[in-house]
């Protein structure tokens, strides 16, 4: 396919702290620079970001940074000439950075929404942080996080052209199975998020004041100061995605929780969920519609809703059943949801908005002098 120029204002793609979005936008854009592309990021220069940068100059992109609205303009020329620009969710300042880039791009104008049921609950209840209803219609594809009838919902109650499921990924080779000796038993990897939280309790921490002989971790930040961990549960602050893949070897497994709003939704699925099964690592999961579309419960992944279900997986499955169960995983992940995968459907969907919008234009015959 022809080769596109295409420009991201994403939450972050320099630094992973406290969000999911840049392992999310690393894999995703690296993929798509291999299949030919020429890719720009412009990331908003914001403090708790430039903290903790651990991607300075990544090799498949350009990366600049912008200190606010007014500063964005210095890229008003790359924004303008790039066949397709891509607002992603939470960005500072998304409605009015959307509107901007809708008034001065000639080419395709999509939103990547790596939050979409988080993003539509905002707009039932009137909250526009980041995107607001009368910019939907105006973004010639909405890439979405979650797929199933939320994708309806975007065509038919506000109005987007064109909804597509663009889910997270992973990349393999990012995410290698290592050998690494066993540490926890379970563990849990994931920013703090209140809604998150009960679920975590049910199917973390109870098991692990219920199984005191079993070690359990939880890494990420934010957490508030007054959780109350049992005594085999092992807190870290934060593992950087370049340490991701030993986290994964040292559990026996791992767990999956999904935020309430995705929950609602279905056909939402973490990156944590792919990259855990990339890694080899056996996932224990909360339950929501549609995660049956992506790995078999019971032979790719074992689903459970109280700490019951959890501690049974966790005593009665025999280890070569454990390891079964994980590399029956790892193959589905890397024969579906790679960021591979990913790209050439985001290649495919840019390509036909960009036909359609190139049909859609006048033709206006010239006029002799």
């Amino acid at each position: 396919m022809t080769k596109l120029r295409v420009v991201v204002l994403g939450l972050s793609l320099s630094s992973s702290w406290g969000n999911g979005h840049a392992t999310t936008f690393r894999a995703l854009l690296r993929a798509f620079a291999d299949r030919g592309h020429d890719v720009t990021f412009l990331e908003r220069d914001v403090p708790w970001y430039a903290a903790h940068r651990d991607l300075k100059h990544p090799g498949y992109c350009r990366l600049e940074f912008y200190s606010d609205l007014e500063d964005l303009d210095r890229f008003r020329d790359t924004i303008r000439n790039a066949d397709a620009v891509i607002v992603g969710s939470y960005v500072p300042e998304g409605v009015e950075v959307g509107r901007y880039v809708q008034r001065v791009a000639n080419g395709v104008v999509a939103f990547y929404d790596i939050d979409t049921p988080v993003t539509l609950a905002k707009l039932e209840r009137g909250d526009y942080e980041y995107l607001s209803p009368g910019l939907i219609p105006d973004y010639d594809v909405y890439f979405s996080f979650t797929g199933g009838p939320t994708l309806e919902v975007i065509m038919g109650r506000y109005g987007s052209p064109a909804a597509r499921a663009l889910y997270c990924s992973v990349d393999p080779e990012a995410y290698p199975v290592l050998d690494r000796e066993k540490r926890w038993d379970l563990s849990y990897l994931g920013t703090y998020s209140a809604d998150r939280q009960p679920t975590l309790e049910r199917l973390l921490i109870e098991p692990a004041r219920r199984a005191p002989h079993l070690r359990f971790a939880v890494a990420g930040p934010q957490y508030p100061e007054g959780i109350e961990w049992p005594e085999n549960v092992e807190r870290i602050d934060h593992v950087p995605p370049d340490d991701h893949p030993a986290f994964y070897a040292q559990s026996r497994y791992t767990l999956n929780v999904t935020r309430a709003d995705m929950v609602r939704a279905g056909y939402s699925p973490s990156v944590r969920l792919f990259e855990a099964a990339a890694c080899g690592t056996p996932i224990i999961s909360d339950i929501w519609d549609g995660i049956e579309t992506l790995l078999e419960p019971g032979h790719e992944i074992i689903l459970a809703s109280r700490a019951e279900e959890v501690l049974d997986a966790l005593a009665t499955r025999p280890e070569d059943q454990r390891r079964a169960l994980g590399d029956r995983a790892r193959r589905r992940i890397l024969s579906e949801h790679t960021a591979a995968h990913r790209a050439a459907s985001m290649e495919q969907d840019l390509h036909e908005a960009v036909r359609h919008r190139r049909q859609e234009q006048p033709f206006v015959l010239a006029v002799e002098s």
